[in-house]
């Protein structure tokens, strides 16, 4: 049986189980009379119970957490205050329908609701009859359901045999109370002061250590003879497992005093084994007091490992505790304390090499050179915290190895995806088995010195669950003006980490958590260009592939032509993650042709791309679709980098109804809507009748229904996707646009212009129009990727519609 105590509870003394906090009545034969006479309400809202089971007469406080189950308790305390409680088939389910729980509950009356400090509710109810579910009426926002009595089959209460067994019960559960411990005794009186032998059934059934279903068992016997029986059955296990216990117990006394036994043949052991020359325990000691001396830590650490080497010493070398001790003096002699690497201050070479390794990412560089050249002046500088941020494949973590053999430091990578155990981070305390530093600790003791380039990847993927919350505790990491003292749970004391460079990256700004993307430096690195993309394969891409597989330049030549026709045909990314697996499959199939003994053509041409990597997938023929009124061309930002789509629209004879599909996500619905009322609203100024937005139903529709589209960069185009359908009037070829619009026809900025002009680039777009608000973003890019490109700067809608619809002016365009 559990655990119980008395405690008092609005003047009447209750029964109270410790864990789960039960509360049982000295039910008394008048209070049981009452009971049985109450007549049950016809429907009741029913609370689902995830580990208890409520019998009838027995009082238990509830604990509800769930946002329906708090609804529910509060409508029944302000009603009549009747519910039913049914236990739940698997405690697991978090919202549980009618077919989670089962049929068969007790009535309960609310005694008492307390509102906890933790924001949950806490209800005291008793139970008063057992009943089951006839139907259920609705399941939201809690289930309630028609219910009958379940009658209780007739029992003779005065026969020997029933008698004997409520005798047999209340003596084995006094025994039980006497030979347990943990169990007060007290507990004793509550048994003995039981007049009602169905509540001393029901009471002693509550407290047992049974699991849900077995409770729930018991519960759905409606014989009370046969309930007393089963009662009887589980409480001569539980006695049993009492027995077994204290034979345990006795049994652990024996082979204590075998340890002690044993603790002295091991240290006749290691006397033989220092005879024959065997390592013993003090040697060991010895060993980290030299390996102490050479370490260069500061005053305040060697005291804390002098004081923890004394506790090693004073242990018993038999003992978990010992290895976990002599762990954790071997990490602290292992950690580089104050021992750095020496900086290069070769700005050139830095420069040759970031150029050697990677093609572009001017900006970046140009931070890294920066960072250098103030550390070559001051000599002493608190790292800074650099946060990569761009898509999938573009070079942020590579870059960290040549930063790394720029500065020569050490270089350490530490991938954060999914990680959601705050302890990864802290590490755990020394208490816990298995416990081990966290892994920025690991990782500095793996580099050897204390200013390692320390690359953080993945950061914005970082994760929660009940184990903590790691991108809170990275915090501390990522503060220059906290991180010279890192506190590790397993280290037990602050570690210097001002000196190490860590370099961030991640995908998307927007899943960092606020705190922690203020401690860093955000550095945007884009997409490459076309160009960019092949300089970048004829440098590193194939002669990596070539030497991965075995070969080298003379087996196989891919010229300029034929690396762009793949980029442009096999890859749509901002990246080169992509083109390099296209790359792999070329070589491959040279590399089998070689292991083969097959001809095949060295220098690759058109038709050995498409053989090998069949017809191009991506051939961007984006123009033709422009032939008819109603398309336009926009340009949108993604996590994997911009990208151009297309907005569709068209008429059909109707009632006015506007239809807008794409898989748009609530801004962009938004702006159709807004773009729709402003031409309602400026018929006139483009020629259109008013009525025949009464006689036609438009449909907008945004291609590729598979890939969800949101934000306010697609408003202009959609506002002048239907002016071209309203006037018939085709948008100009070659042009593409973003922007966001108001009701008053203004056009505001919007943001990812850099990734949408590269994707405009790579779509062989020539003329764009954006917000006079987005010129300075232009500006901002060098000159080689705005190349070719014609931009057209506005501040109002007409100014748009002049731009973009041709022929003549749309004032002057055919009325519908």
């Amino acid at each position: 049986m559990k655990d119980t105590f008395f405690i008092k509870f609005d003047n009447m003394a209750f029964q109270g189980i410790d864990e789960d906090s039960e509360l049982i009545p000295l039910l008394t034969p008048e209070d049981e009379e009452e009971m049985h006479n109450e007549q049950l309400p016809e429907t009741l809202p029913i609370l689902p119970l995830r580990n208890t089971v409520l019998f009838p007469g027995v009082v238990v406080p509830i604990t509800a957490g769930r946002d329906s189950s708090i609804q529910l308790i509060n409508d029944a305390n302000n009603g009549n205050k009747v519910i039913g409680v049914v236990a739940q088939k698997d405690e697991a389910t978090e919202n549980p329908r009618f077919k989670d729980i089962n049929t068969v509950g007790t009535v309960a009356r609310i005694l008492r609701v307390l509102k906890m400090p933790d924001g949950n509710t806490t209800v005291i109810i008793q139970g008063k009859k057992r009943f089951e579910i006839s139907g259920v009426l609705v399941e939201k926002p809690y289930i309630t359901a028609t219910i009958r009595e379940t009658q209780e089959d007739p029992t003779d209460q005065t026969s020997e045999e029933f008698l004997a067994i409520i005798e047999s019960i209340k003596d084995l559960a006094l025994t039980i109370i006497k030979e347990n411990p943990n169990l007060p005794s007290e507990a004793s009186f509550a048994i003995k002061n039981i007049q009602s032998n169905s509540f001393l059934i029901n009471f002693v059934s509550s407290n047992l250590n049974l699991e849900v279903h077995e409770k729930q068992e018991l519960l759905e016997i409606g014989n009370l003879q046969e309930r007393a029986l089963a009662t009887l059955k589980y409480m001569n296990v539980e006695y049993q497992k009492l027995q077994l216990q204290r034979d345990i117990q006795s049994k652990v006394r024996s082979d204590m005093d075998q340890q002690q036994r044993e603790y002295f043949l091991h240290q006749q052991m290691k006397t033989i084994q220092e005879e024959l020359g065997g390592v013993s325990y003090d040697e060991e000691v010895q060993e980290m007091q030299l390996r102490a001396k050479k370490k260069k830590w500061g005053k305040k650490v060697a005291e804390h490992f002098d004081k923890e080497l004394a506790k090693l010493q004073r242990m018993n070398p038999q003992v978990a505790e010992y290895s976990i001790q002599r762990n954790y003096l071997d990490l602290l002699l292992d950690l580089p304390w104050n021992e750095y690497s020496q900086d290069k201050f070769d700005l050139k070479r830095a420069e040759r090499i970031l150029d050697r390794d990677h093609y572009g990412l001017e900006d970046v560089k140009r931070r890294i050179i920066e960072y250098l050249a103030v550390l070559k002046l001051r000599n002493d500088m608190k790292s800074p915290i650099l946060c990569l941020y761009g898509p999938p494949g573009v070079g942020k973590t590579s870059l960290g190895k040549s930063v790394a053999e720029a500065l020569g430091r050490e270089y350490v990578r530490m991938s954060l995806g999914g990680l959601r155990d705050e302890a990864e981070i802290r590490g755990h305390r020394k208490t816990y088995i298995g416990a081990m530093p966290g892994r920025i600790v690991q990782s500095i003791k793996k580099a050897g010195t204390s200013n390692p380039v320390f690359i953080l990847d993945e950061i914005d993927k970082l994760s929660s669950a009940h184990q903590g919350d790691p991108s809170s505790a990275m915090l501390e990491v990522l503060d220059p003006e906290q991180n010279n003292e890192f506190y590790d749970n397993f280290l037990e004391m602050g570690y210097d980490l001002s000196k190490v460079m860590f370099i961030a990256t991640a995908n998307n700004l927007a899943t960092i958590q606020p705190a922690l993307r203020d401690r860093m430096e955000i550095i945007n690195v884009t997409g490459y260009t076309i160009e960019e993309k092949v300089e970048i394969a004829k440098r590193h891409l194939l002669p990596k592939q070539l030497k991965e597989h075995g070969l080298n330049r003379d087996h196989l030549k891919i010229g300029k032509r034929q690396l762009e026709k793949i980029v442009e045909g096999y890859t749509r990314e901002s990246g080169v993650r992509g083109l390099e697996k296209q790359l792999a499959k070329m070589v491959r199939y040279a590399a089998k042709s070689i292991a083969m003994e097959e001809p095949y053509q060295v220098k690759v041409t058109n038709e050995d791309i498409e053989k090998v990597l069949g017809p191009a997938r991506l051939e961007r023929d984006k123009y033709e679709n422009n032939e008819v009124a109603g398309v336009v061309t926009g340009l949108a930002w993604t996590q994997v980098g911009g990208d151009i789509l297309f907005i569709e629209s068209i008429i059909s004879r109707g009632k006015g109804a506007l239809n807008i599909t794409g898989n748009l996500g609530k801004v962009m619905k938004e702006s159709a809507a807004i773009a729709m009322q402003f031409i309602r609203s400026n018929a006139e100024t483009y020629g259109l009748n008013p009525e025949i937005f009464d006689k036609y139903n438009v449909h907008i529709h945004v291609p590729e229904g598979a890939t969800p589209k949101d934000g306010p960069s697609a408003g202009i185009a959609m506002l002048t996707s239907l002016v071209s359908l309203f006037t018939q009037k085709k948008v100009k070829k070659s042009l593409a646009m973003t922007g966001e619009i108001t009701l008053r026809g203004k056009v505001l900025p919007v943001g990812g212009i850099k990734e949408k002009i590269l994707a405009a680039k790579r779509a062989r777009i020539k003329e764009i129009i954006l917000c006079e608000g987005n010129r300075k973003d232009i500006e901002e890019i060098k000159e080689e990727y705005r190349k070719g490109l014609t931009f057209h700067y506005v501040t109002d809608m007409s100014e748009v519609i002049e731009i973009a619809i041709t022929n003549q002016k749309v004032k002057n365009a055919k009325k519908l």
